[in-house]
C-alpha cells in the first residue's frame, strides 16, 4: 500500500529508538530477514560500537542522540582489519579468515556517465545494488559494494560518472567523492563505452587518480562489446593498449557478465594478503533507508524525462521495522520548482501514484516484505546549490544510518 502526500502535513519526529533501525540494517543478502548483528547500525564500527557505553545506552532507550555527528558513517577510510583488536568472540562473529593466502582489497571504479560502471558493479557482486537507467549521471553518490567468495574480498567503490563541466555544487562534490574514491584504492579500473570512438583517458585519470603520490595498478574496461562486431572489439583495444597509460585492457559486457570473470581475476592479482575487512555475508556497508531512497530516484528516472530527474532529491524520513506488520516508510522528494512539482504529481495526482506503485513493487522486492509507503512532494530551491544541506543528503563522503 502507498498513499501520497500531496500537502505537507504535520509529521511527528521520530523518537531515538525509531531512527535506530535495527531490522536487516547490514544487508546479509537482499534475501535475507536476519541482520547480522542487532545492536550497531555501523557495519564498519561494529566492535567500537559494542564497546561504547553511550551507544548502548541508546540502543536500550536510555539515552538520546546527543551529537549528529553520530548518525552518519563515513564511506572514506578502511575500516581497521588489524585482528589485535578483536576478542575471540568477535573474530569468530565477524569470520575473519586466518588463511595466509586470503587476499581483500579497495577497487575504485572510474569513468564517464552512463558507460556501464554501476551494471559491472551489480555484475561482480552478484546483486543489484547501484540503481541502473539508460540516462547520464544516474549515480550521484560513492556507492560501497562488497564482493565475498572464501578466498578473497573486494570492497568496490562505485562512483558516479567523471563530469566535464560542473555546473551545481552537487556536482563540484560528486566529482570530490570520485576524487577520494581512489585514495585507499589498492587498485582502480576505468570503464569506457566500446561504442564509442577510442579517445585518450588522460583527464580521466587526472581527475580520479591524480592527486596520489603513486599511481596504482589500473585496468582499462572496454564495456558493452555485446554491442560491436568482433573486429571493431579488437581494434579498440590495439588502439586502448598503445595510447593509453594502463597495465591492461579488458573487454566485457557487464549487461551479460562476459569477461567478468577475467576482470575479477586481474583485481585479485593486484590485491594484497590479509584477512576480510567484513563479514562475507554483507554486500554493501549502506543501511536500507538508503536503498529504499535509491529504488525511488531510480523509478524517477524511468518515469520523467529532461531536468525532472536531476532535480529531485529523495530522502527517506521515517523508516519503522514492524516484524508483525508492513514496515512503514516515508519518503520526500524535493524539487526546486513550483512547476517540476506539478509534473511530478501529474494531473489528479495520477503520475505520483504510478511513481508510487512502482516504488512499492520494487522495495517489497528488495525488502522481502510488505511495505507501507508514504510520498510527500516538497519544494526546495536551489538545493543543489546548498553546502550544508547536500552534506546532510550524504554527498560529503558520509551516509546517513540514523
Amino acid at each position: 500500500m502507498e498513499k501520497l502526500v500531496l500537502h505537507s502535513p504535520s509529521i511527528p519526529t521520530p523518537t531515538p529508538q525509531q531512527q535506530f533501525l535495527f531490522h536487516n540494517s547490514l544487508f546479509p543478502s537482499f534475501k535475507s530477514r536476519t541482520p547480522f548483528h542487532q545492536t550497531s547500525s555501523y557495519l564498519s564500527c561494529i566492535t567500537t560500537t559494542r564497546r561504547n557505553p553511550h551507544f548502548q545506552a541508546l540502543a536500550n532507550g536510555d539515552a538520546e542522540i546527543v551529537d549528529d555527528e553520530l548518525s552518519f558513517l563515513s564511506l572514506t577510510g578502511k575500516p581497521d582489519r588489524n585482528l589485535a583488536l578483536l576478542d575471540d568472540y568477535e573474530s569468530d562473529e565477524l569470520d575473519f579468515d586466518s588463511d595466509p593466502n586470503h587476499r581483500s582489497g579497495y577497487v575504485a571504479l572510474l569513468g564517464k556517465p552512463n558507460v556501464g560502471k554501476s551494471t559491472l558493479a551489480n555484475q561482480m557482486v552478484g546483486q543489484k545494488l547501484s540503481i541502473v537507467t539508460d540516462k547520464p549521471q544516474t549515480t550521484r553518490h560513492r556507492i560501497l559494494c562488497i564482493c565475498s567468495s572464501p578466498d578473497y574480498q573486494m570492497v568496490l567503490y562505485d562512483t558516479p560518472g567523471v563530469l566535464k563541466k560542473e555546473m551545481h555544487k552537487l556536482d563540484s562534490m560528486m566529482m570530490k567523492n570520485v576524487r577520494t574514491a581512489a585514495v585507499n584504492a589498492d587498485c582502480v579500473l576505468v570503464v569506457v563505452d566500446a561504442c564509442k570512438a577510442p579517445e585518450k583517458i588522460d583527464e580521466l585519470l587526472e581527475e580520479g587518480i591524480g592527486d596520489l603520490k603513486e599511481k596504482p595498478p589500473t585496468l582499462l574496461i572496454l564495456n558493452k562489446k555485446d554491442l560491436i562486431k568482433p573486429g571493431e572489439v579488437a581494434k579498440k583495444l590495439e588502439w586502448y593498449e598503445k595510447f593509453t597509460d594502463v597495465d591492461e585492457v579488458i573487454p566485457v559486457s557487464a549487461k551479460y557478465g562476459h569477461g567478468v570473470e577475467d576482470v575479477k581475476d586481474w583485481i585479485l592479482s593486484k590485491l594484497p594478503h590479509g584477512p576480510a575487512y567484513y563479514p562475507k555475508d554483507i554486500v554493501s556497508e549502506h543501511p536500507e533507508r538508503f536503498f529504499v531512497a535509491e529504488i525511488v530516484r531510480e523509478k524517477i528516472f524511468m518515469q520523467y524525462r529532461n531536468e525532472i530527474p536531476y532535480a529531485c532529491q529523495v530522502n527517506t524520513v521515517n523508516y519503522k521495522a514492524r516484524p508483525d506488520a508492513k514496515d512503514f516508510i516515508q519518503m520526500e522528494i524535493l524539487v526546486e520548482k513550483s512547476s517540476q512539482k506539478i509534473i511530478l504529481i501529474g494531473k489528479e495526482g495520477k503520475a505520483l501514484k504510478l511513481l508510487a506503485t512502482a516504488s512499492r513493487l520494487d522495495i517489497e522486492d528488495f525488502l522481502q516484505k510488505k511495505v507501507y509507503l508514504e510520498i510527500e512532494v516538497k519544494v526546495k530551491e536551489n538545493w543543489r546549490q546548498d553546502e550544508a544541506l547536500l552534506k546532510n543528503y550524504g554527498y560529503g563522503g558520509q551516509i546517513r544510518v540514523l
